[in-house]
């Protein structure tokens, strides 16, 4: 096999393509958070009403993952998320044109936002990719597609607060829905790679879905990684979900928060490249468990120590290094371990454990913000999940399951 990075023309597509889907789908989930005020004073929604919105969207993400994934790994990923930015258009539509309180709130940017990011944010466009590359060179690529989403990470929160400010709400969220047509046109160039190929190259003999399933739940690995994901998601929802009131709790300006959203983007963008590349020398699990242990670090101090602007913006830099650096490693642990004849489907379900988690983080800030009124016992269960997670990938065997060659 050829020692180039991109083996063809057909992989260097559907990088690029990957690359522009998970920046529109990641960008614009990395902003609702700035929502919050105006949707408390337009729609008079509640703390608990939004981080359970959140929560739903995060839940439908994760649930619809492995379905996507399933659809993915069987008829192609182009028309996966083609369809997925489908329906996060009508969920954005009826946030700003439809009935949009109440039931209709967390059916709108809950259900249909959650349903859609299922396609187009992460587990999709990242598994595809990874079956366009060998496992010397996989965490690297799917480190390219991860740190794209840190370019709709940091200028996307921007963008919304102006516009927010100048525009209004409603017509902010018109203008997602030009970024969703961007989505569209990308989804078309996702293109999935020969079945032959994937098999040649995993040396594998040729199994059903419920036979992967069935093995990959068999193996230790696998779920000590599902439930290590679990943190992830919850961290990250917390950060994204609430750090905009956070940083109003503590008197800083309105700006404050999209600032350290930007910074994290920005940021992310070194973490996870550095993390892609580590990952081609390193073993995966050691790289994962300092990551969680990092996190747990800068959480930490950033609750404990005095809250400024400068303790701010060191906080986004610093849990922007680590924000998507997971992404790579984990999801190649999974494709190392199992071959990516069905990676999306068996990334999905991981995925599932993060979006799980993610409900969770993002309902709590809002719950125990309005049980107590602080988010302090949010940060300090964020903290011992760190923890967790940093032991329990130690065990995880990363060695490949060896089965019976295909002839093709």
């Amino acid at each position: 096999m050829s020692d180039r990075f991109i083996q063809n023309k057909l992989a260097l597509i559907t990088l690029l393509s990957a690359c522009g889907i998970i920046l529109v789908s990641m960008g614009l989930r990395q902003t609702f958070g700035l929502f919050f005020s105006v949707f408390e004073e337009a729609l008079s929604v509640s703390r608990t009403e939004f981080g359970l919105a959140i929560g739903i969207q995060m839940f439908f993400w994760g649930l619809m993952a492995p379905i996507f994934g399933l659809f993915a790994d069987k008829y192609g990923g182009n028309k996966a998320v083609f369809l997925g930015f489908l329906v996060f258009g009508l969920g954005i539509f009826l946030l700003f044109n439809g009935p949009n309180t109440g039931i209709y709130f967390q059916l709108s940017l809950g259900v249909l936002v959650g349903t859609a990011l299922g396609a187009t944010a992460m587990s999709v466009p990242v598994s595809e990719v990874g079956k366009h590359f060998s496992n010397e060179k996989r965490t690297l690529a799917t480190g390219i597609v991860t740190a794209s989403a840190s370019v709709g990470y940091f200028a996307t929160p921007l963008f919304t607060k102006y516009s927010l400010i100048e525009f209004g709400w409603e017509n902010t969220l018109l203008y997602y829905l030009f970024f969703i047509l961007f989505g569209l046109i990308a989804s078309i160039f996702l293109f999935p790679v020969k079945k032959s190929v994937i098999l040649e190259s995993t040396s594998i003999k040729k199994q059903s879905f419920i036979e992967a399933i069935k093995e990959a739940f068999s193996h230790k690995g696998y779920v000590l990684l599902v439930s290590g994901f679990f943190v992830c998601g919850f961290q990250i929802t917390l950060v994204a979900t609430h750090i905009p009131g956070y940083m109003q709790e503590k008197g800083l300006g309105e700006w404050s928060a999209a600032i350290i959203l930007a910074l994290i983007g920005f940021f992310n963008i070194i973490g996870t490249l550095g993390m892609g590349y580590l990952g081609t020398k390193y073993s995966k699990k050691i790289l994962l468990s300092i990551l969680y242990f990092s996190r747990a670090v800068v959480i930490a101090l950033f609750i404990f120590l005095p809250v400024s602007m400068m303790t701010s913006i060191i906080f986004g830099i610093a849990f922007g290094m680590l924000w998507l650096s997971t992404v790579p490693p984990t999801n190649g642990i999974v494709a190392q371990i199992f071959g990516t004849q069905y990676l999306s489907s068996l990334f999905g379900i991981v995925f599932f454990s993060h979006q799980i988690g993610s409900f969770f983080g993002a309902y709590l800030g809002g719950y125990f913000y309005d049980l107590y009124g602080s988010y302090d016992y949010a940060w300090y269960i964020s903290i011992a999940l760190s923890l967790f997670a940093t032991l329990v990938h130690l065990p995880i065997d990363e060695k490949p399951i060896l089965r019976e060659k295909v002839t093709i």
